[in-house]
């Protein structure tokens, strides 16, 4: 109170000394006397010991790597589980005689599970192995008879070929004996006639001039006797060369009949040898009789390779290891080809379908690992990223969105990433197709 008098004093109106200074500001007063958030932290810190000290610094570096680790992944509830389920139906119809199987039971690959009444299938596939010896045999009949034809219709084109040859050569030696019998005989045979006949003329005309001369005792009779046997030898030569040339006519006529059968032969030997060449088309006849027997065994071979596809059918084996499902078929029932029998669900062959929001996949990769919650257990197995779908799935349903028309409103659409997951060895954790999940990728 003295104080503030004094300075009252000091600074009364009219006086001589200085001015009272302004009031100073909140804000002022706080910083002057409040020490920064900083600044006290940084003191606390340094008055720790070092154990405090090492323990906040591990703190820190472990929130860092929370953090870091907590940035670095993506999840989503919008996951199940998901296996390539097969579905096995029966290829042949029949009566059900054994049936090994039940509902949800586990069965390996190449298990018996159902058996139809093979009894008509066996008997299809005797009858198919009977056709196909039969066409078998009518092949290696039609291939033997190509050689047989070939050798038989090289044989007779042969002998026909040589018969016409020898036959025309017999036309040809009955033309030049025709050729010489009606040049050469025959009008040597004229011309002797015609001496002989002139010869004869003349006897007689002397035997005739005698006559009267042998009665008038002119000449002797003995010189009528010499012209007497001289017109009885000219007219008995004249006798001897007719007969000489109509021998040669009579040639003549034989070898001109000899021509003519020779030309008979020659152009009857000429159709046969025509004939046996037409025989030769026979042999690719025979070869195409023989590729259509090939033909007819190997449609006989392709029906009785499915008379047995259709006795293997009858019997029903297991395509995969897994468990029996939606089991239809009882031991009796008649089924027919296409009817659904059961389903197998590989539970060993499970993975999970993960449908991810387009925003979370700008570092999602195959390999990463991944972390997967079930539901109905509560825990969480591990697993890694195997493929990224290639379309989002509104782009595989089944009536797809068209958003080129109407009003569009942007959605945010989701990528199915398939995860591999890591079955657990206790079977009371098995991961069953349709299970609901929560994923974690980590992505980095």
């Amino acid at each position: 109170m003295t104080n503030n008098g004094a300075n009252e004093e000091k600074t009364a109106p009219g006086s001589g000394s200085l001015a009272e200074p302004p009031n100073p500001s909140p804000a002022t007063l706080t910083t002057d006397t409040t020490p920064s958030f900083l600044a006290t932290a940084g003191k606390a810190i340094r008055e720790l010991s070092r154990l405090a000290k090492f323990a906040l610094i591990v703190l820190l570096l472990v929130v860092l790597a929370g953090w870091y680790i907590w940035i670095g992944r993506v999840s989503t509830d919008d996951a199940q589980v998901d296996a390539h389920i097969t579905a096995v139906a029966s290829q042949v119809s029949g009566y059900v005689v054994a049936l090994s199987i039940d509902d949800n039971v586990n069965v390996k690959e190449d298990d018996v599970l159902v058996q139809i009444d093979p009894r008509e299938y066996k008997a299809e596939v005797d009858q198919a192995q009977a056709s196909l010896d039969l066409a078998e045999a009518e092949a290696k009949s039609a291939e033997l008879q190509i050689g047989l034809t070939r050798a038989t219709t090289t044989h007779s084109t042969g002998s026909a070929a040589a018969q016409l040859e020898s036959d025309t050569a017999d036309y040809s030696m009955s033309e030049a004996q025709l050729e010489r019998t009606a040049t050469a005989n025959v009008l040597q045979a004229k011309a002797e006639v015609a001496s002989k006949r002139a010869t004869n003329e003349r006897a007689q005309a002397d035997l005739e001039r005698y006559k009267p001369l042998v009665q008038t005792g002119d000449v002797s009779k003995f010189q009528f006797d010499a012209v007497d046997a001289t017109a009885r030898v000219a007219q008995s030569d004249l006798v001897a060369a007719e007969q000489q040339l109509a021998a040669a006519q009579q040639d003549v006529a034989i070898a001109r009949a000899t021509l003519n059968s020779s030309k008979a032969r020659a152009t009857r030997s000429q159709s046969l040898l025509l004939e046996t060449k037409a025989h030769e088309q026979q042999v690719p006849i025979t070869e195409a009789t023989y590729k259509s027997a090939q033909a007819g065994v190997e449609r006989a071979k392709a029906a009785w390779e499915q008379a047995q596809l259709n006795l293997g059918y009858t019997t029903i084996k297991a395509p995969i290891s897994g468990q029996v499902t939606q089991l239809t078929v009882h031991l009796g029932q008649y089924v027919l080809p296409g009817n659904l029998l059961f389903t197998l669900v590989p539970l060993d062959r499970v993975y999970i379908t993960a449908n991810f929001k387009e925003t979370q996949m700008d570092h999602v990769r195959p390999g990463q690992r991944a972390k997967v919650h079930v539901d109905t257990y509560g825990r969480d197995f591990d697993g890694v990223v195997d493929s990224i779908a290639g379309a989002a799935g509104s782009r595989q349903a089944l009536l797809p969105p068209q958003n080129a028309t109407g009003n569009f409103i942007k959605v945010v659409q989701r990528i199915p990433v398939k995860i591999l997951v890591r079955q657990s060895s206790d079977l009371r954790f098995v991961l069953r197709p349709g299970m609901n999940v929560e994923a974690t990728i980590y992505t980095r």
